[in-house]
């Protein structure tokens, strides 16, 4: 793995604030999905890693904008960030750490301001969820906050003119990490009054929220915890055909991306209904093994001529 300050050179940064919130930027995603990082060091091309962190970070802070403290002070705050950022996208400046790397990533990449005011136009469906009442809603909320999030990213990872086919693809990989985000986080959002499955899933399955408030190990919470993964499973495999429509060079990291939410949902099926009392995670030996496997595609692909061992 490069160096950091290595990796802002090869991206061009070279002025000094910008360094500075790119690396403080990068502190913060390192805290908070360090497997997830550590693949975007590993695996993609040096000049492209500042900017995927960048907009990580501001997807990280503009998701705790919206998911933490009490609803009038949660919508307000997301107000005062939505004015903040769109501003910053008509004057090209802002003084805030996590949009001024963003404003520069968009002069790299022209087709991510577009993508972002569309995130902003829709965002706010996540302060105004208050749960699901059947499948119809989750996919709503999919199509208006998940995908334009999850784009924020992607687009960085495809050519300017997207492939035919990419934002399905990419619909189709969010869809199965959200569904495995809200089985992964059920203690956290229902201790913060979020209940994120469907009432029409729970009623089939003879479940209730005290069910799953109280981590009950009933044989109806296991078929039903068994089922949500299964579908998050069965949608993250048929989601594995976006690599194809990626540059070779991003492809190792996308297959990583998405071998590590299949070792997370392996990790909870283990952990049954103790995943309503605390997360899963991958097991170690599970995620050393798929960076290991794509950092060696990743060095093929840039040293064709060498025989890696």
């Amino acid at each position: 793995m490069s160096t950091w300050s290595t990796t802002l050179d090869a991206a061009d940064i070279q002025d000094p604030q910008l360094r500075k919130d790119f690396t403080e930027q990068r502190s913060l995603v390192a805290r908070y999905k360090r497997a997830a990082y550590t693949a975007v060091r590993l695996l993609l091309p040096r000049p492209l890693v500042p900017h995927l962190i960048a907009a990580i970070a501001f997807m990280h802070h503009t998701d705790n904008l919206l998911d933490h403290g009490p609803p009038a002070q949660r919508r307000d705050a997301y107000k005062a960030w939505e004015v903040a950022v769109r501003s910053s996208l008509a004057t090209g400046h802002s003084d805030h750490p996590v949009i001024r790397p963003l404003l520069h990533v968009c002069t790299r990449h022209p087709h991510l301001p577009g993508h972002l005011k569309e995130f902003l136009a829709t965002a706010a469906t996540d302060l105004e969820f208050t749960g699901f009442t059947t499948e119809a809603d989750y996919q709503r909320y999919l199509d208006q906050y998940s995908l334009p999030a999850f784009i924020l990213v992607a687009c960085l990872l495809a050519p300017a003119d997207e492939p035919t086919g990419y934002r399905a693809a990419c619909r189709t990989y969010i869809d199965g990490s959200q569904r495995l985000d809200f089985v992964n986080d059920l203690a956290e959002d229902l201790a913060n009054d979020r209940l994120t499955i469907p009432q029409d899933t729970l009623l089939r399955h003879g479940v209730t929220r005290n069910d799953l408030e109280h981590a009950k190990d009933t044989p109806e919470v296991r078929t039903l915890l068994k089922h949500l993964l299964q579908q998050a499973r069965t949608t993250l495999a048929a989601s594995h055909h976006v690599t194809a429509l990626l540059p070779p060079a991003n492809r190792p990291f996308v297959r990583a991306l998405i071998a590590l939410e299949e070792a997370t949902a392996t990790a909870a099926e283990a952990k049954g209904p103790g995943i309503l009392t605390s997360p899963a995670r991958p097991a170690a030996p599970a995620t050393l093994r798929i960076l290991t496997r794509e950092y060696l595609h990743t060095r093929r692909l840039r040293h064709p001529a060498r025989r890696i061992r």
